[in-house]
């Protein structure tokens, strides 16, 4: 199978990845995060899906970490797109990233070509790149699936990968997709309210391609979704804002003296 490998930090790509819907962010000690701020977001479960609250204009990353004592591929995916070609297939077929034994590591956006990155932000439907691509059918969620490698490893043949890269150079590019001309202002009102992943500030990340043999049956799989705050509230994740107070009914309430005979001291 044909792979790409991370030149800085050992992270492998591999060019074959299906999206399969995972119940929570581990299992059997696979993991993957969400990572704003270099923490953990908290989530949520709530009728068979694990949520996460997502932050407007915050960039993210995702963690993934692998426990086995081999190395392992994995198809992942945001909002739908392949997070290493932006394409939509299904996890067997897709390119992937491999971990070595026990490795954990850390993607900070769309792998861009074999040098750089674009980094992952939360941003409204209307301005992601899954809508800039024309494909928005699955905005708002992040899947993984882990392809454990065969023992047996086939050596790479550089003949196919070069054959391979000649041909990715040779195809035409995709090109970008045009805004529905008949949305109506009240579609791209209510788009705002709705997360989806952007295409970020560049950042260094060098890649470089192998090849690896994985069993063809997923070893773990996982999908979240996440969605802004009001809209979690909306599907009963979490509880709604409370309401700010008024404040013109505030002002109107307002008496200038009270009780106190002295100005406070702050602590």
């Amino acid at each position: 199978m044909e792979c790409l490998m991370k030149m800085s930090l050992g992270v492998l790509l591999c060019l074959f990845a299906t999206i399969t819907p995972g119940e929570a962010s581990e299992r059997n000690n696979f993991r993957m995060e969400v990572l704003i701020d270099g923490r953990p977001a908290p989530e949520y479960w709530h009728q068979e899906r694990i949520y996460v609250e997502a932050l407007k204009g915050k960039e993210y990353s995702l963690r993934l970490t692998n426990p086995l004592p081999v190395r392992v591929a994995v198809a992942l995916a945001v909002d739908g797109l392949n997070t290493i070609d932006a394409r939509h297939t299904d996890a067997w077929a897709g390119r992937k990233w491999v971990l070595g034994p026990y490795e954990t590591i850390v993607l900070e956006g769309w792998q861009t070509n074999a040098r750089e990155a674009r980094r992952f932000f939360f941003t409204t439907e209307e301005r992601s790149y899954g809508a800039w691509l024309g494909k928005t059918e699955n905005l708002g969620v992040i899947s993984a699936v882990f392809f454990r490698e065969k023992e047996l490893v086939k050596e790479c043949n550089e003949e196919k990968l070069a054959a391979r890269d000649a041909r990715e150079r040779s195809a035409p590019a995709a090109p970008a997709a045009e805004s529905a001309a008949g949305a109506s202002a009240k579609a791209r009102q209510e788009s705002q309210h709705y997360a989806a992943t952007g295409i970020g500030d560049r950042i260094g990340h060098a890649v470089e391609g192998v090849y690896l043999d994985l069993e063809k049956q997923p070893c773990a799989s996982f999908s979240l979704r996440y969605e802004y705050r009001l809209v979690l509230a909306r599907l009963g994740v979490l509880p709604y804002p409370r309401p700010r107070p008024d404040p013109l009914e505030r002002r109107r309430q307002a008496q200038g003296f009270d009780d106190m005979s002295f100005c406070p001291v702050p602590h």
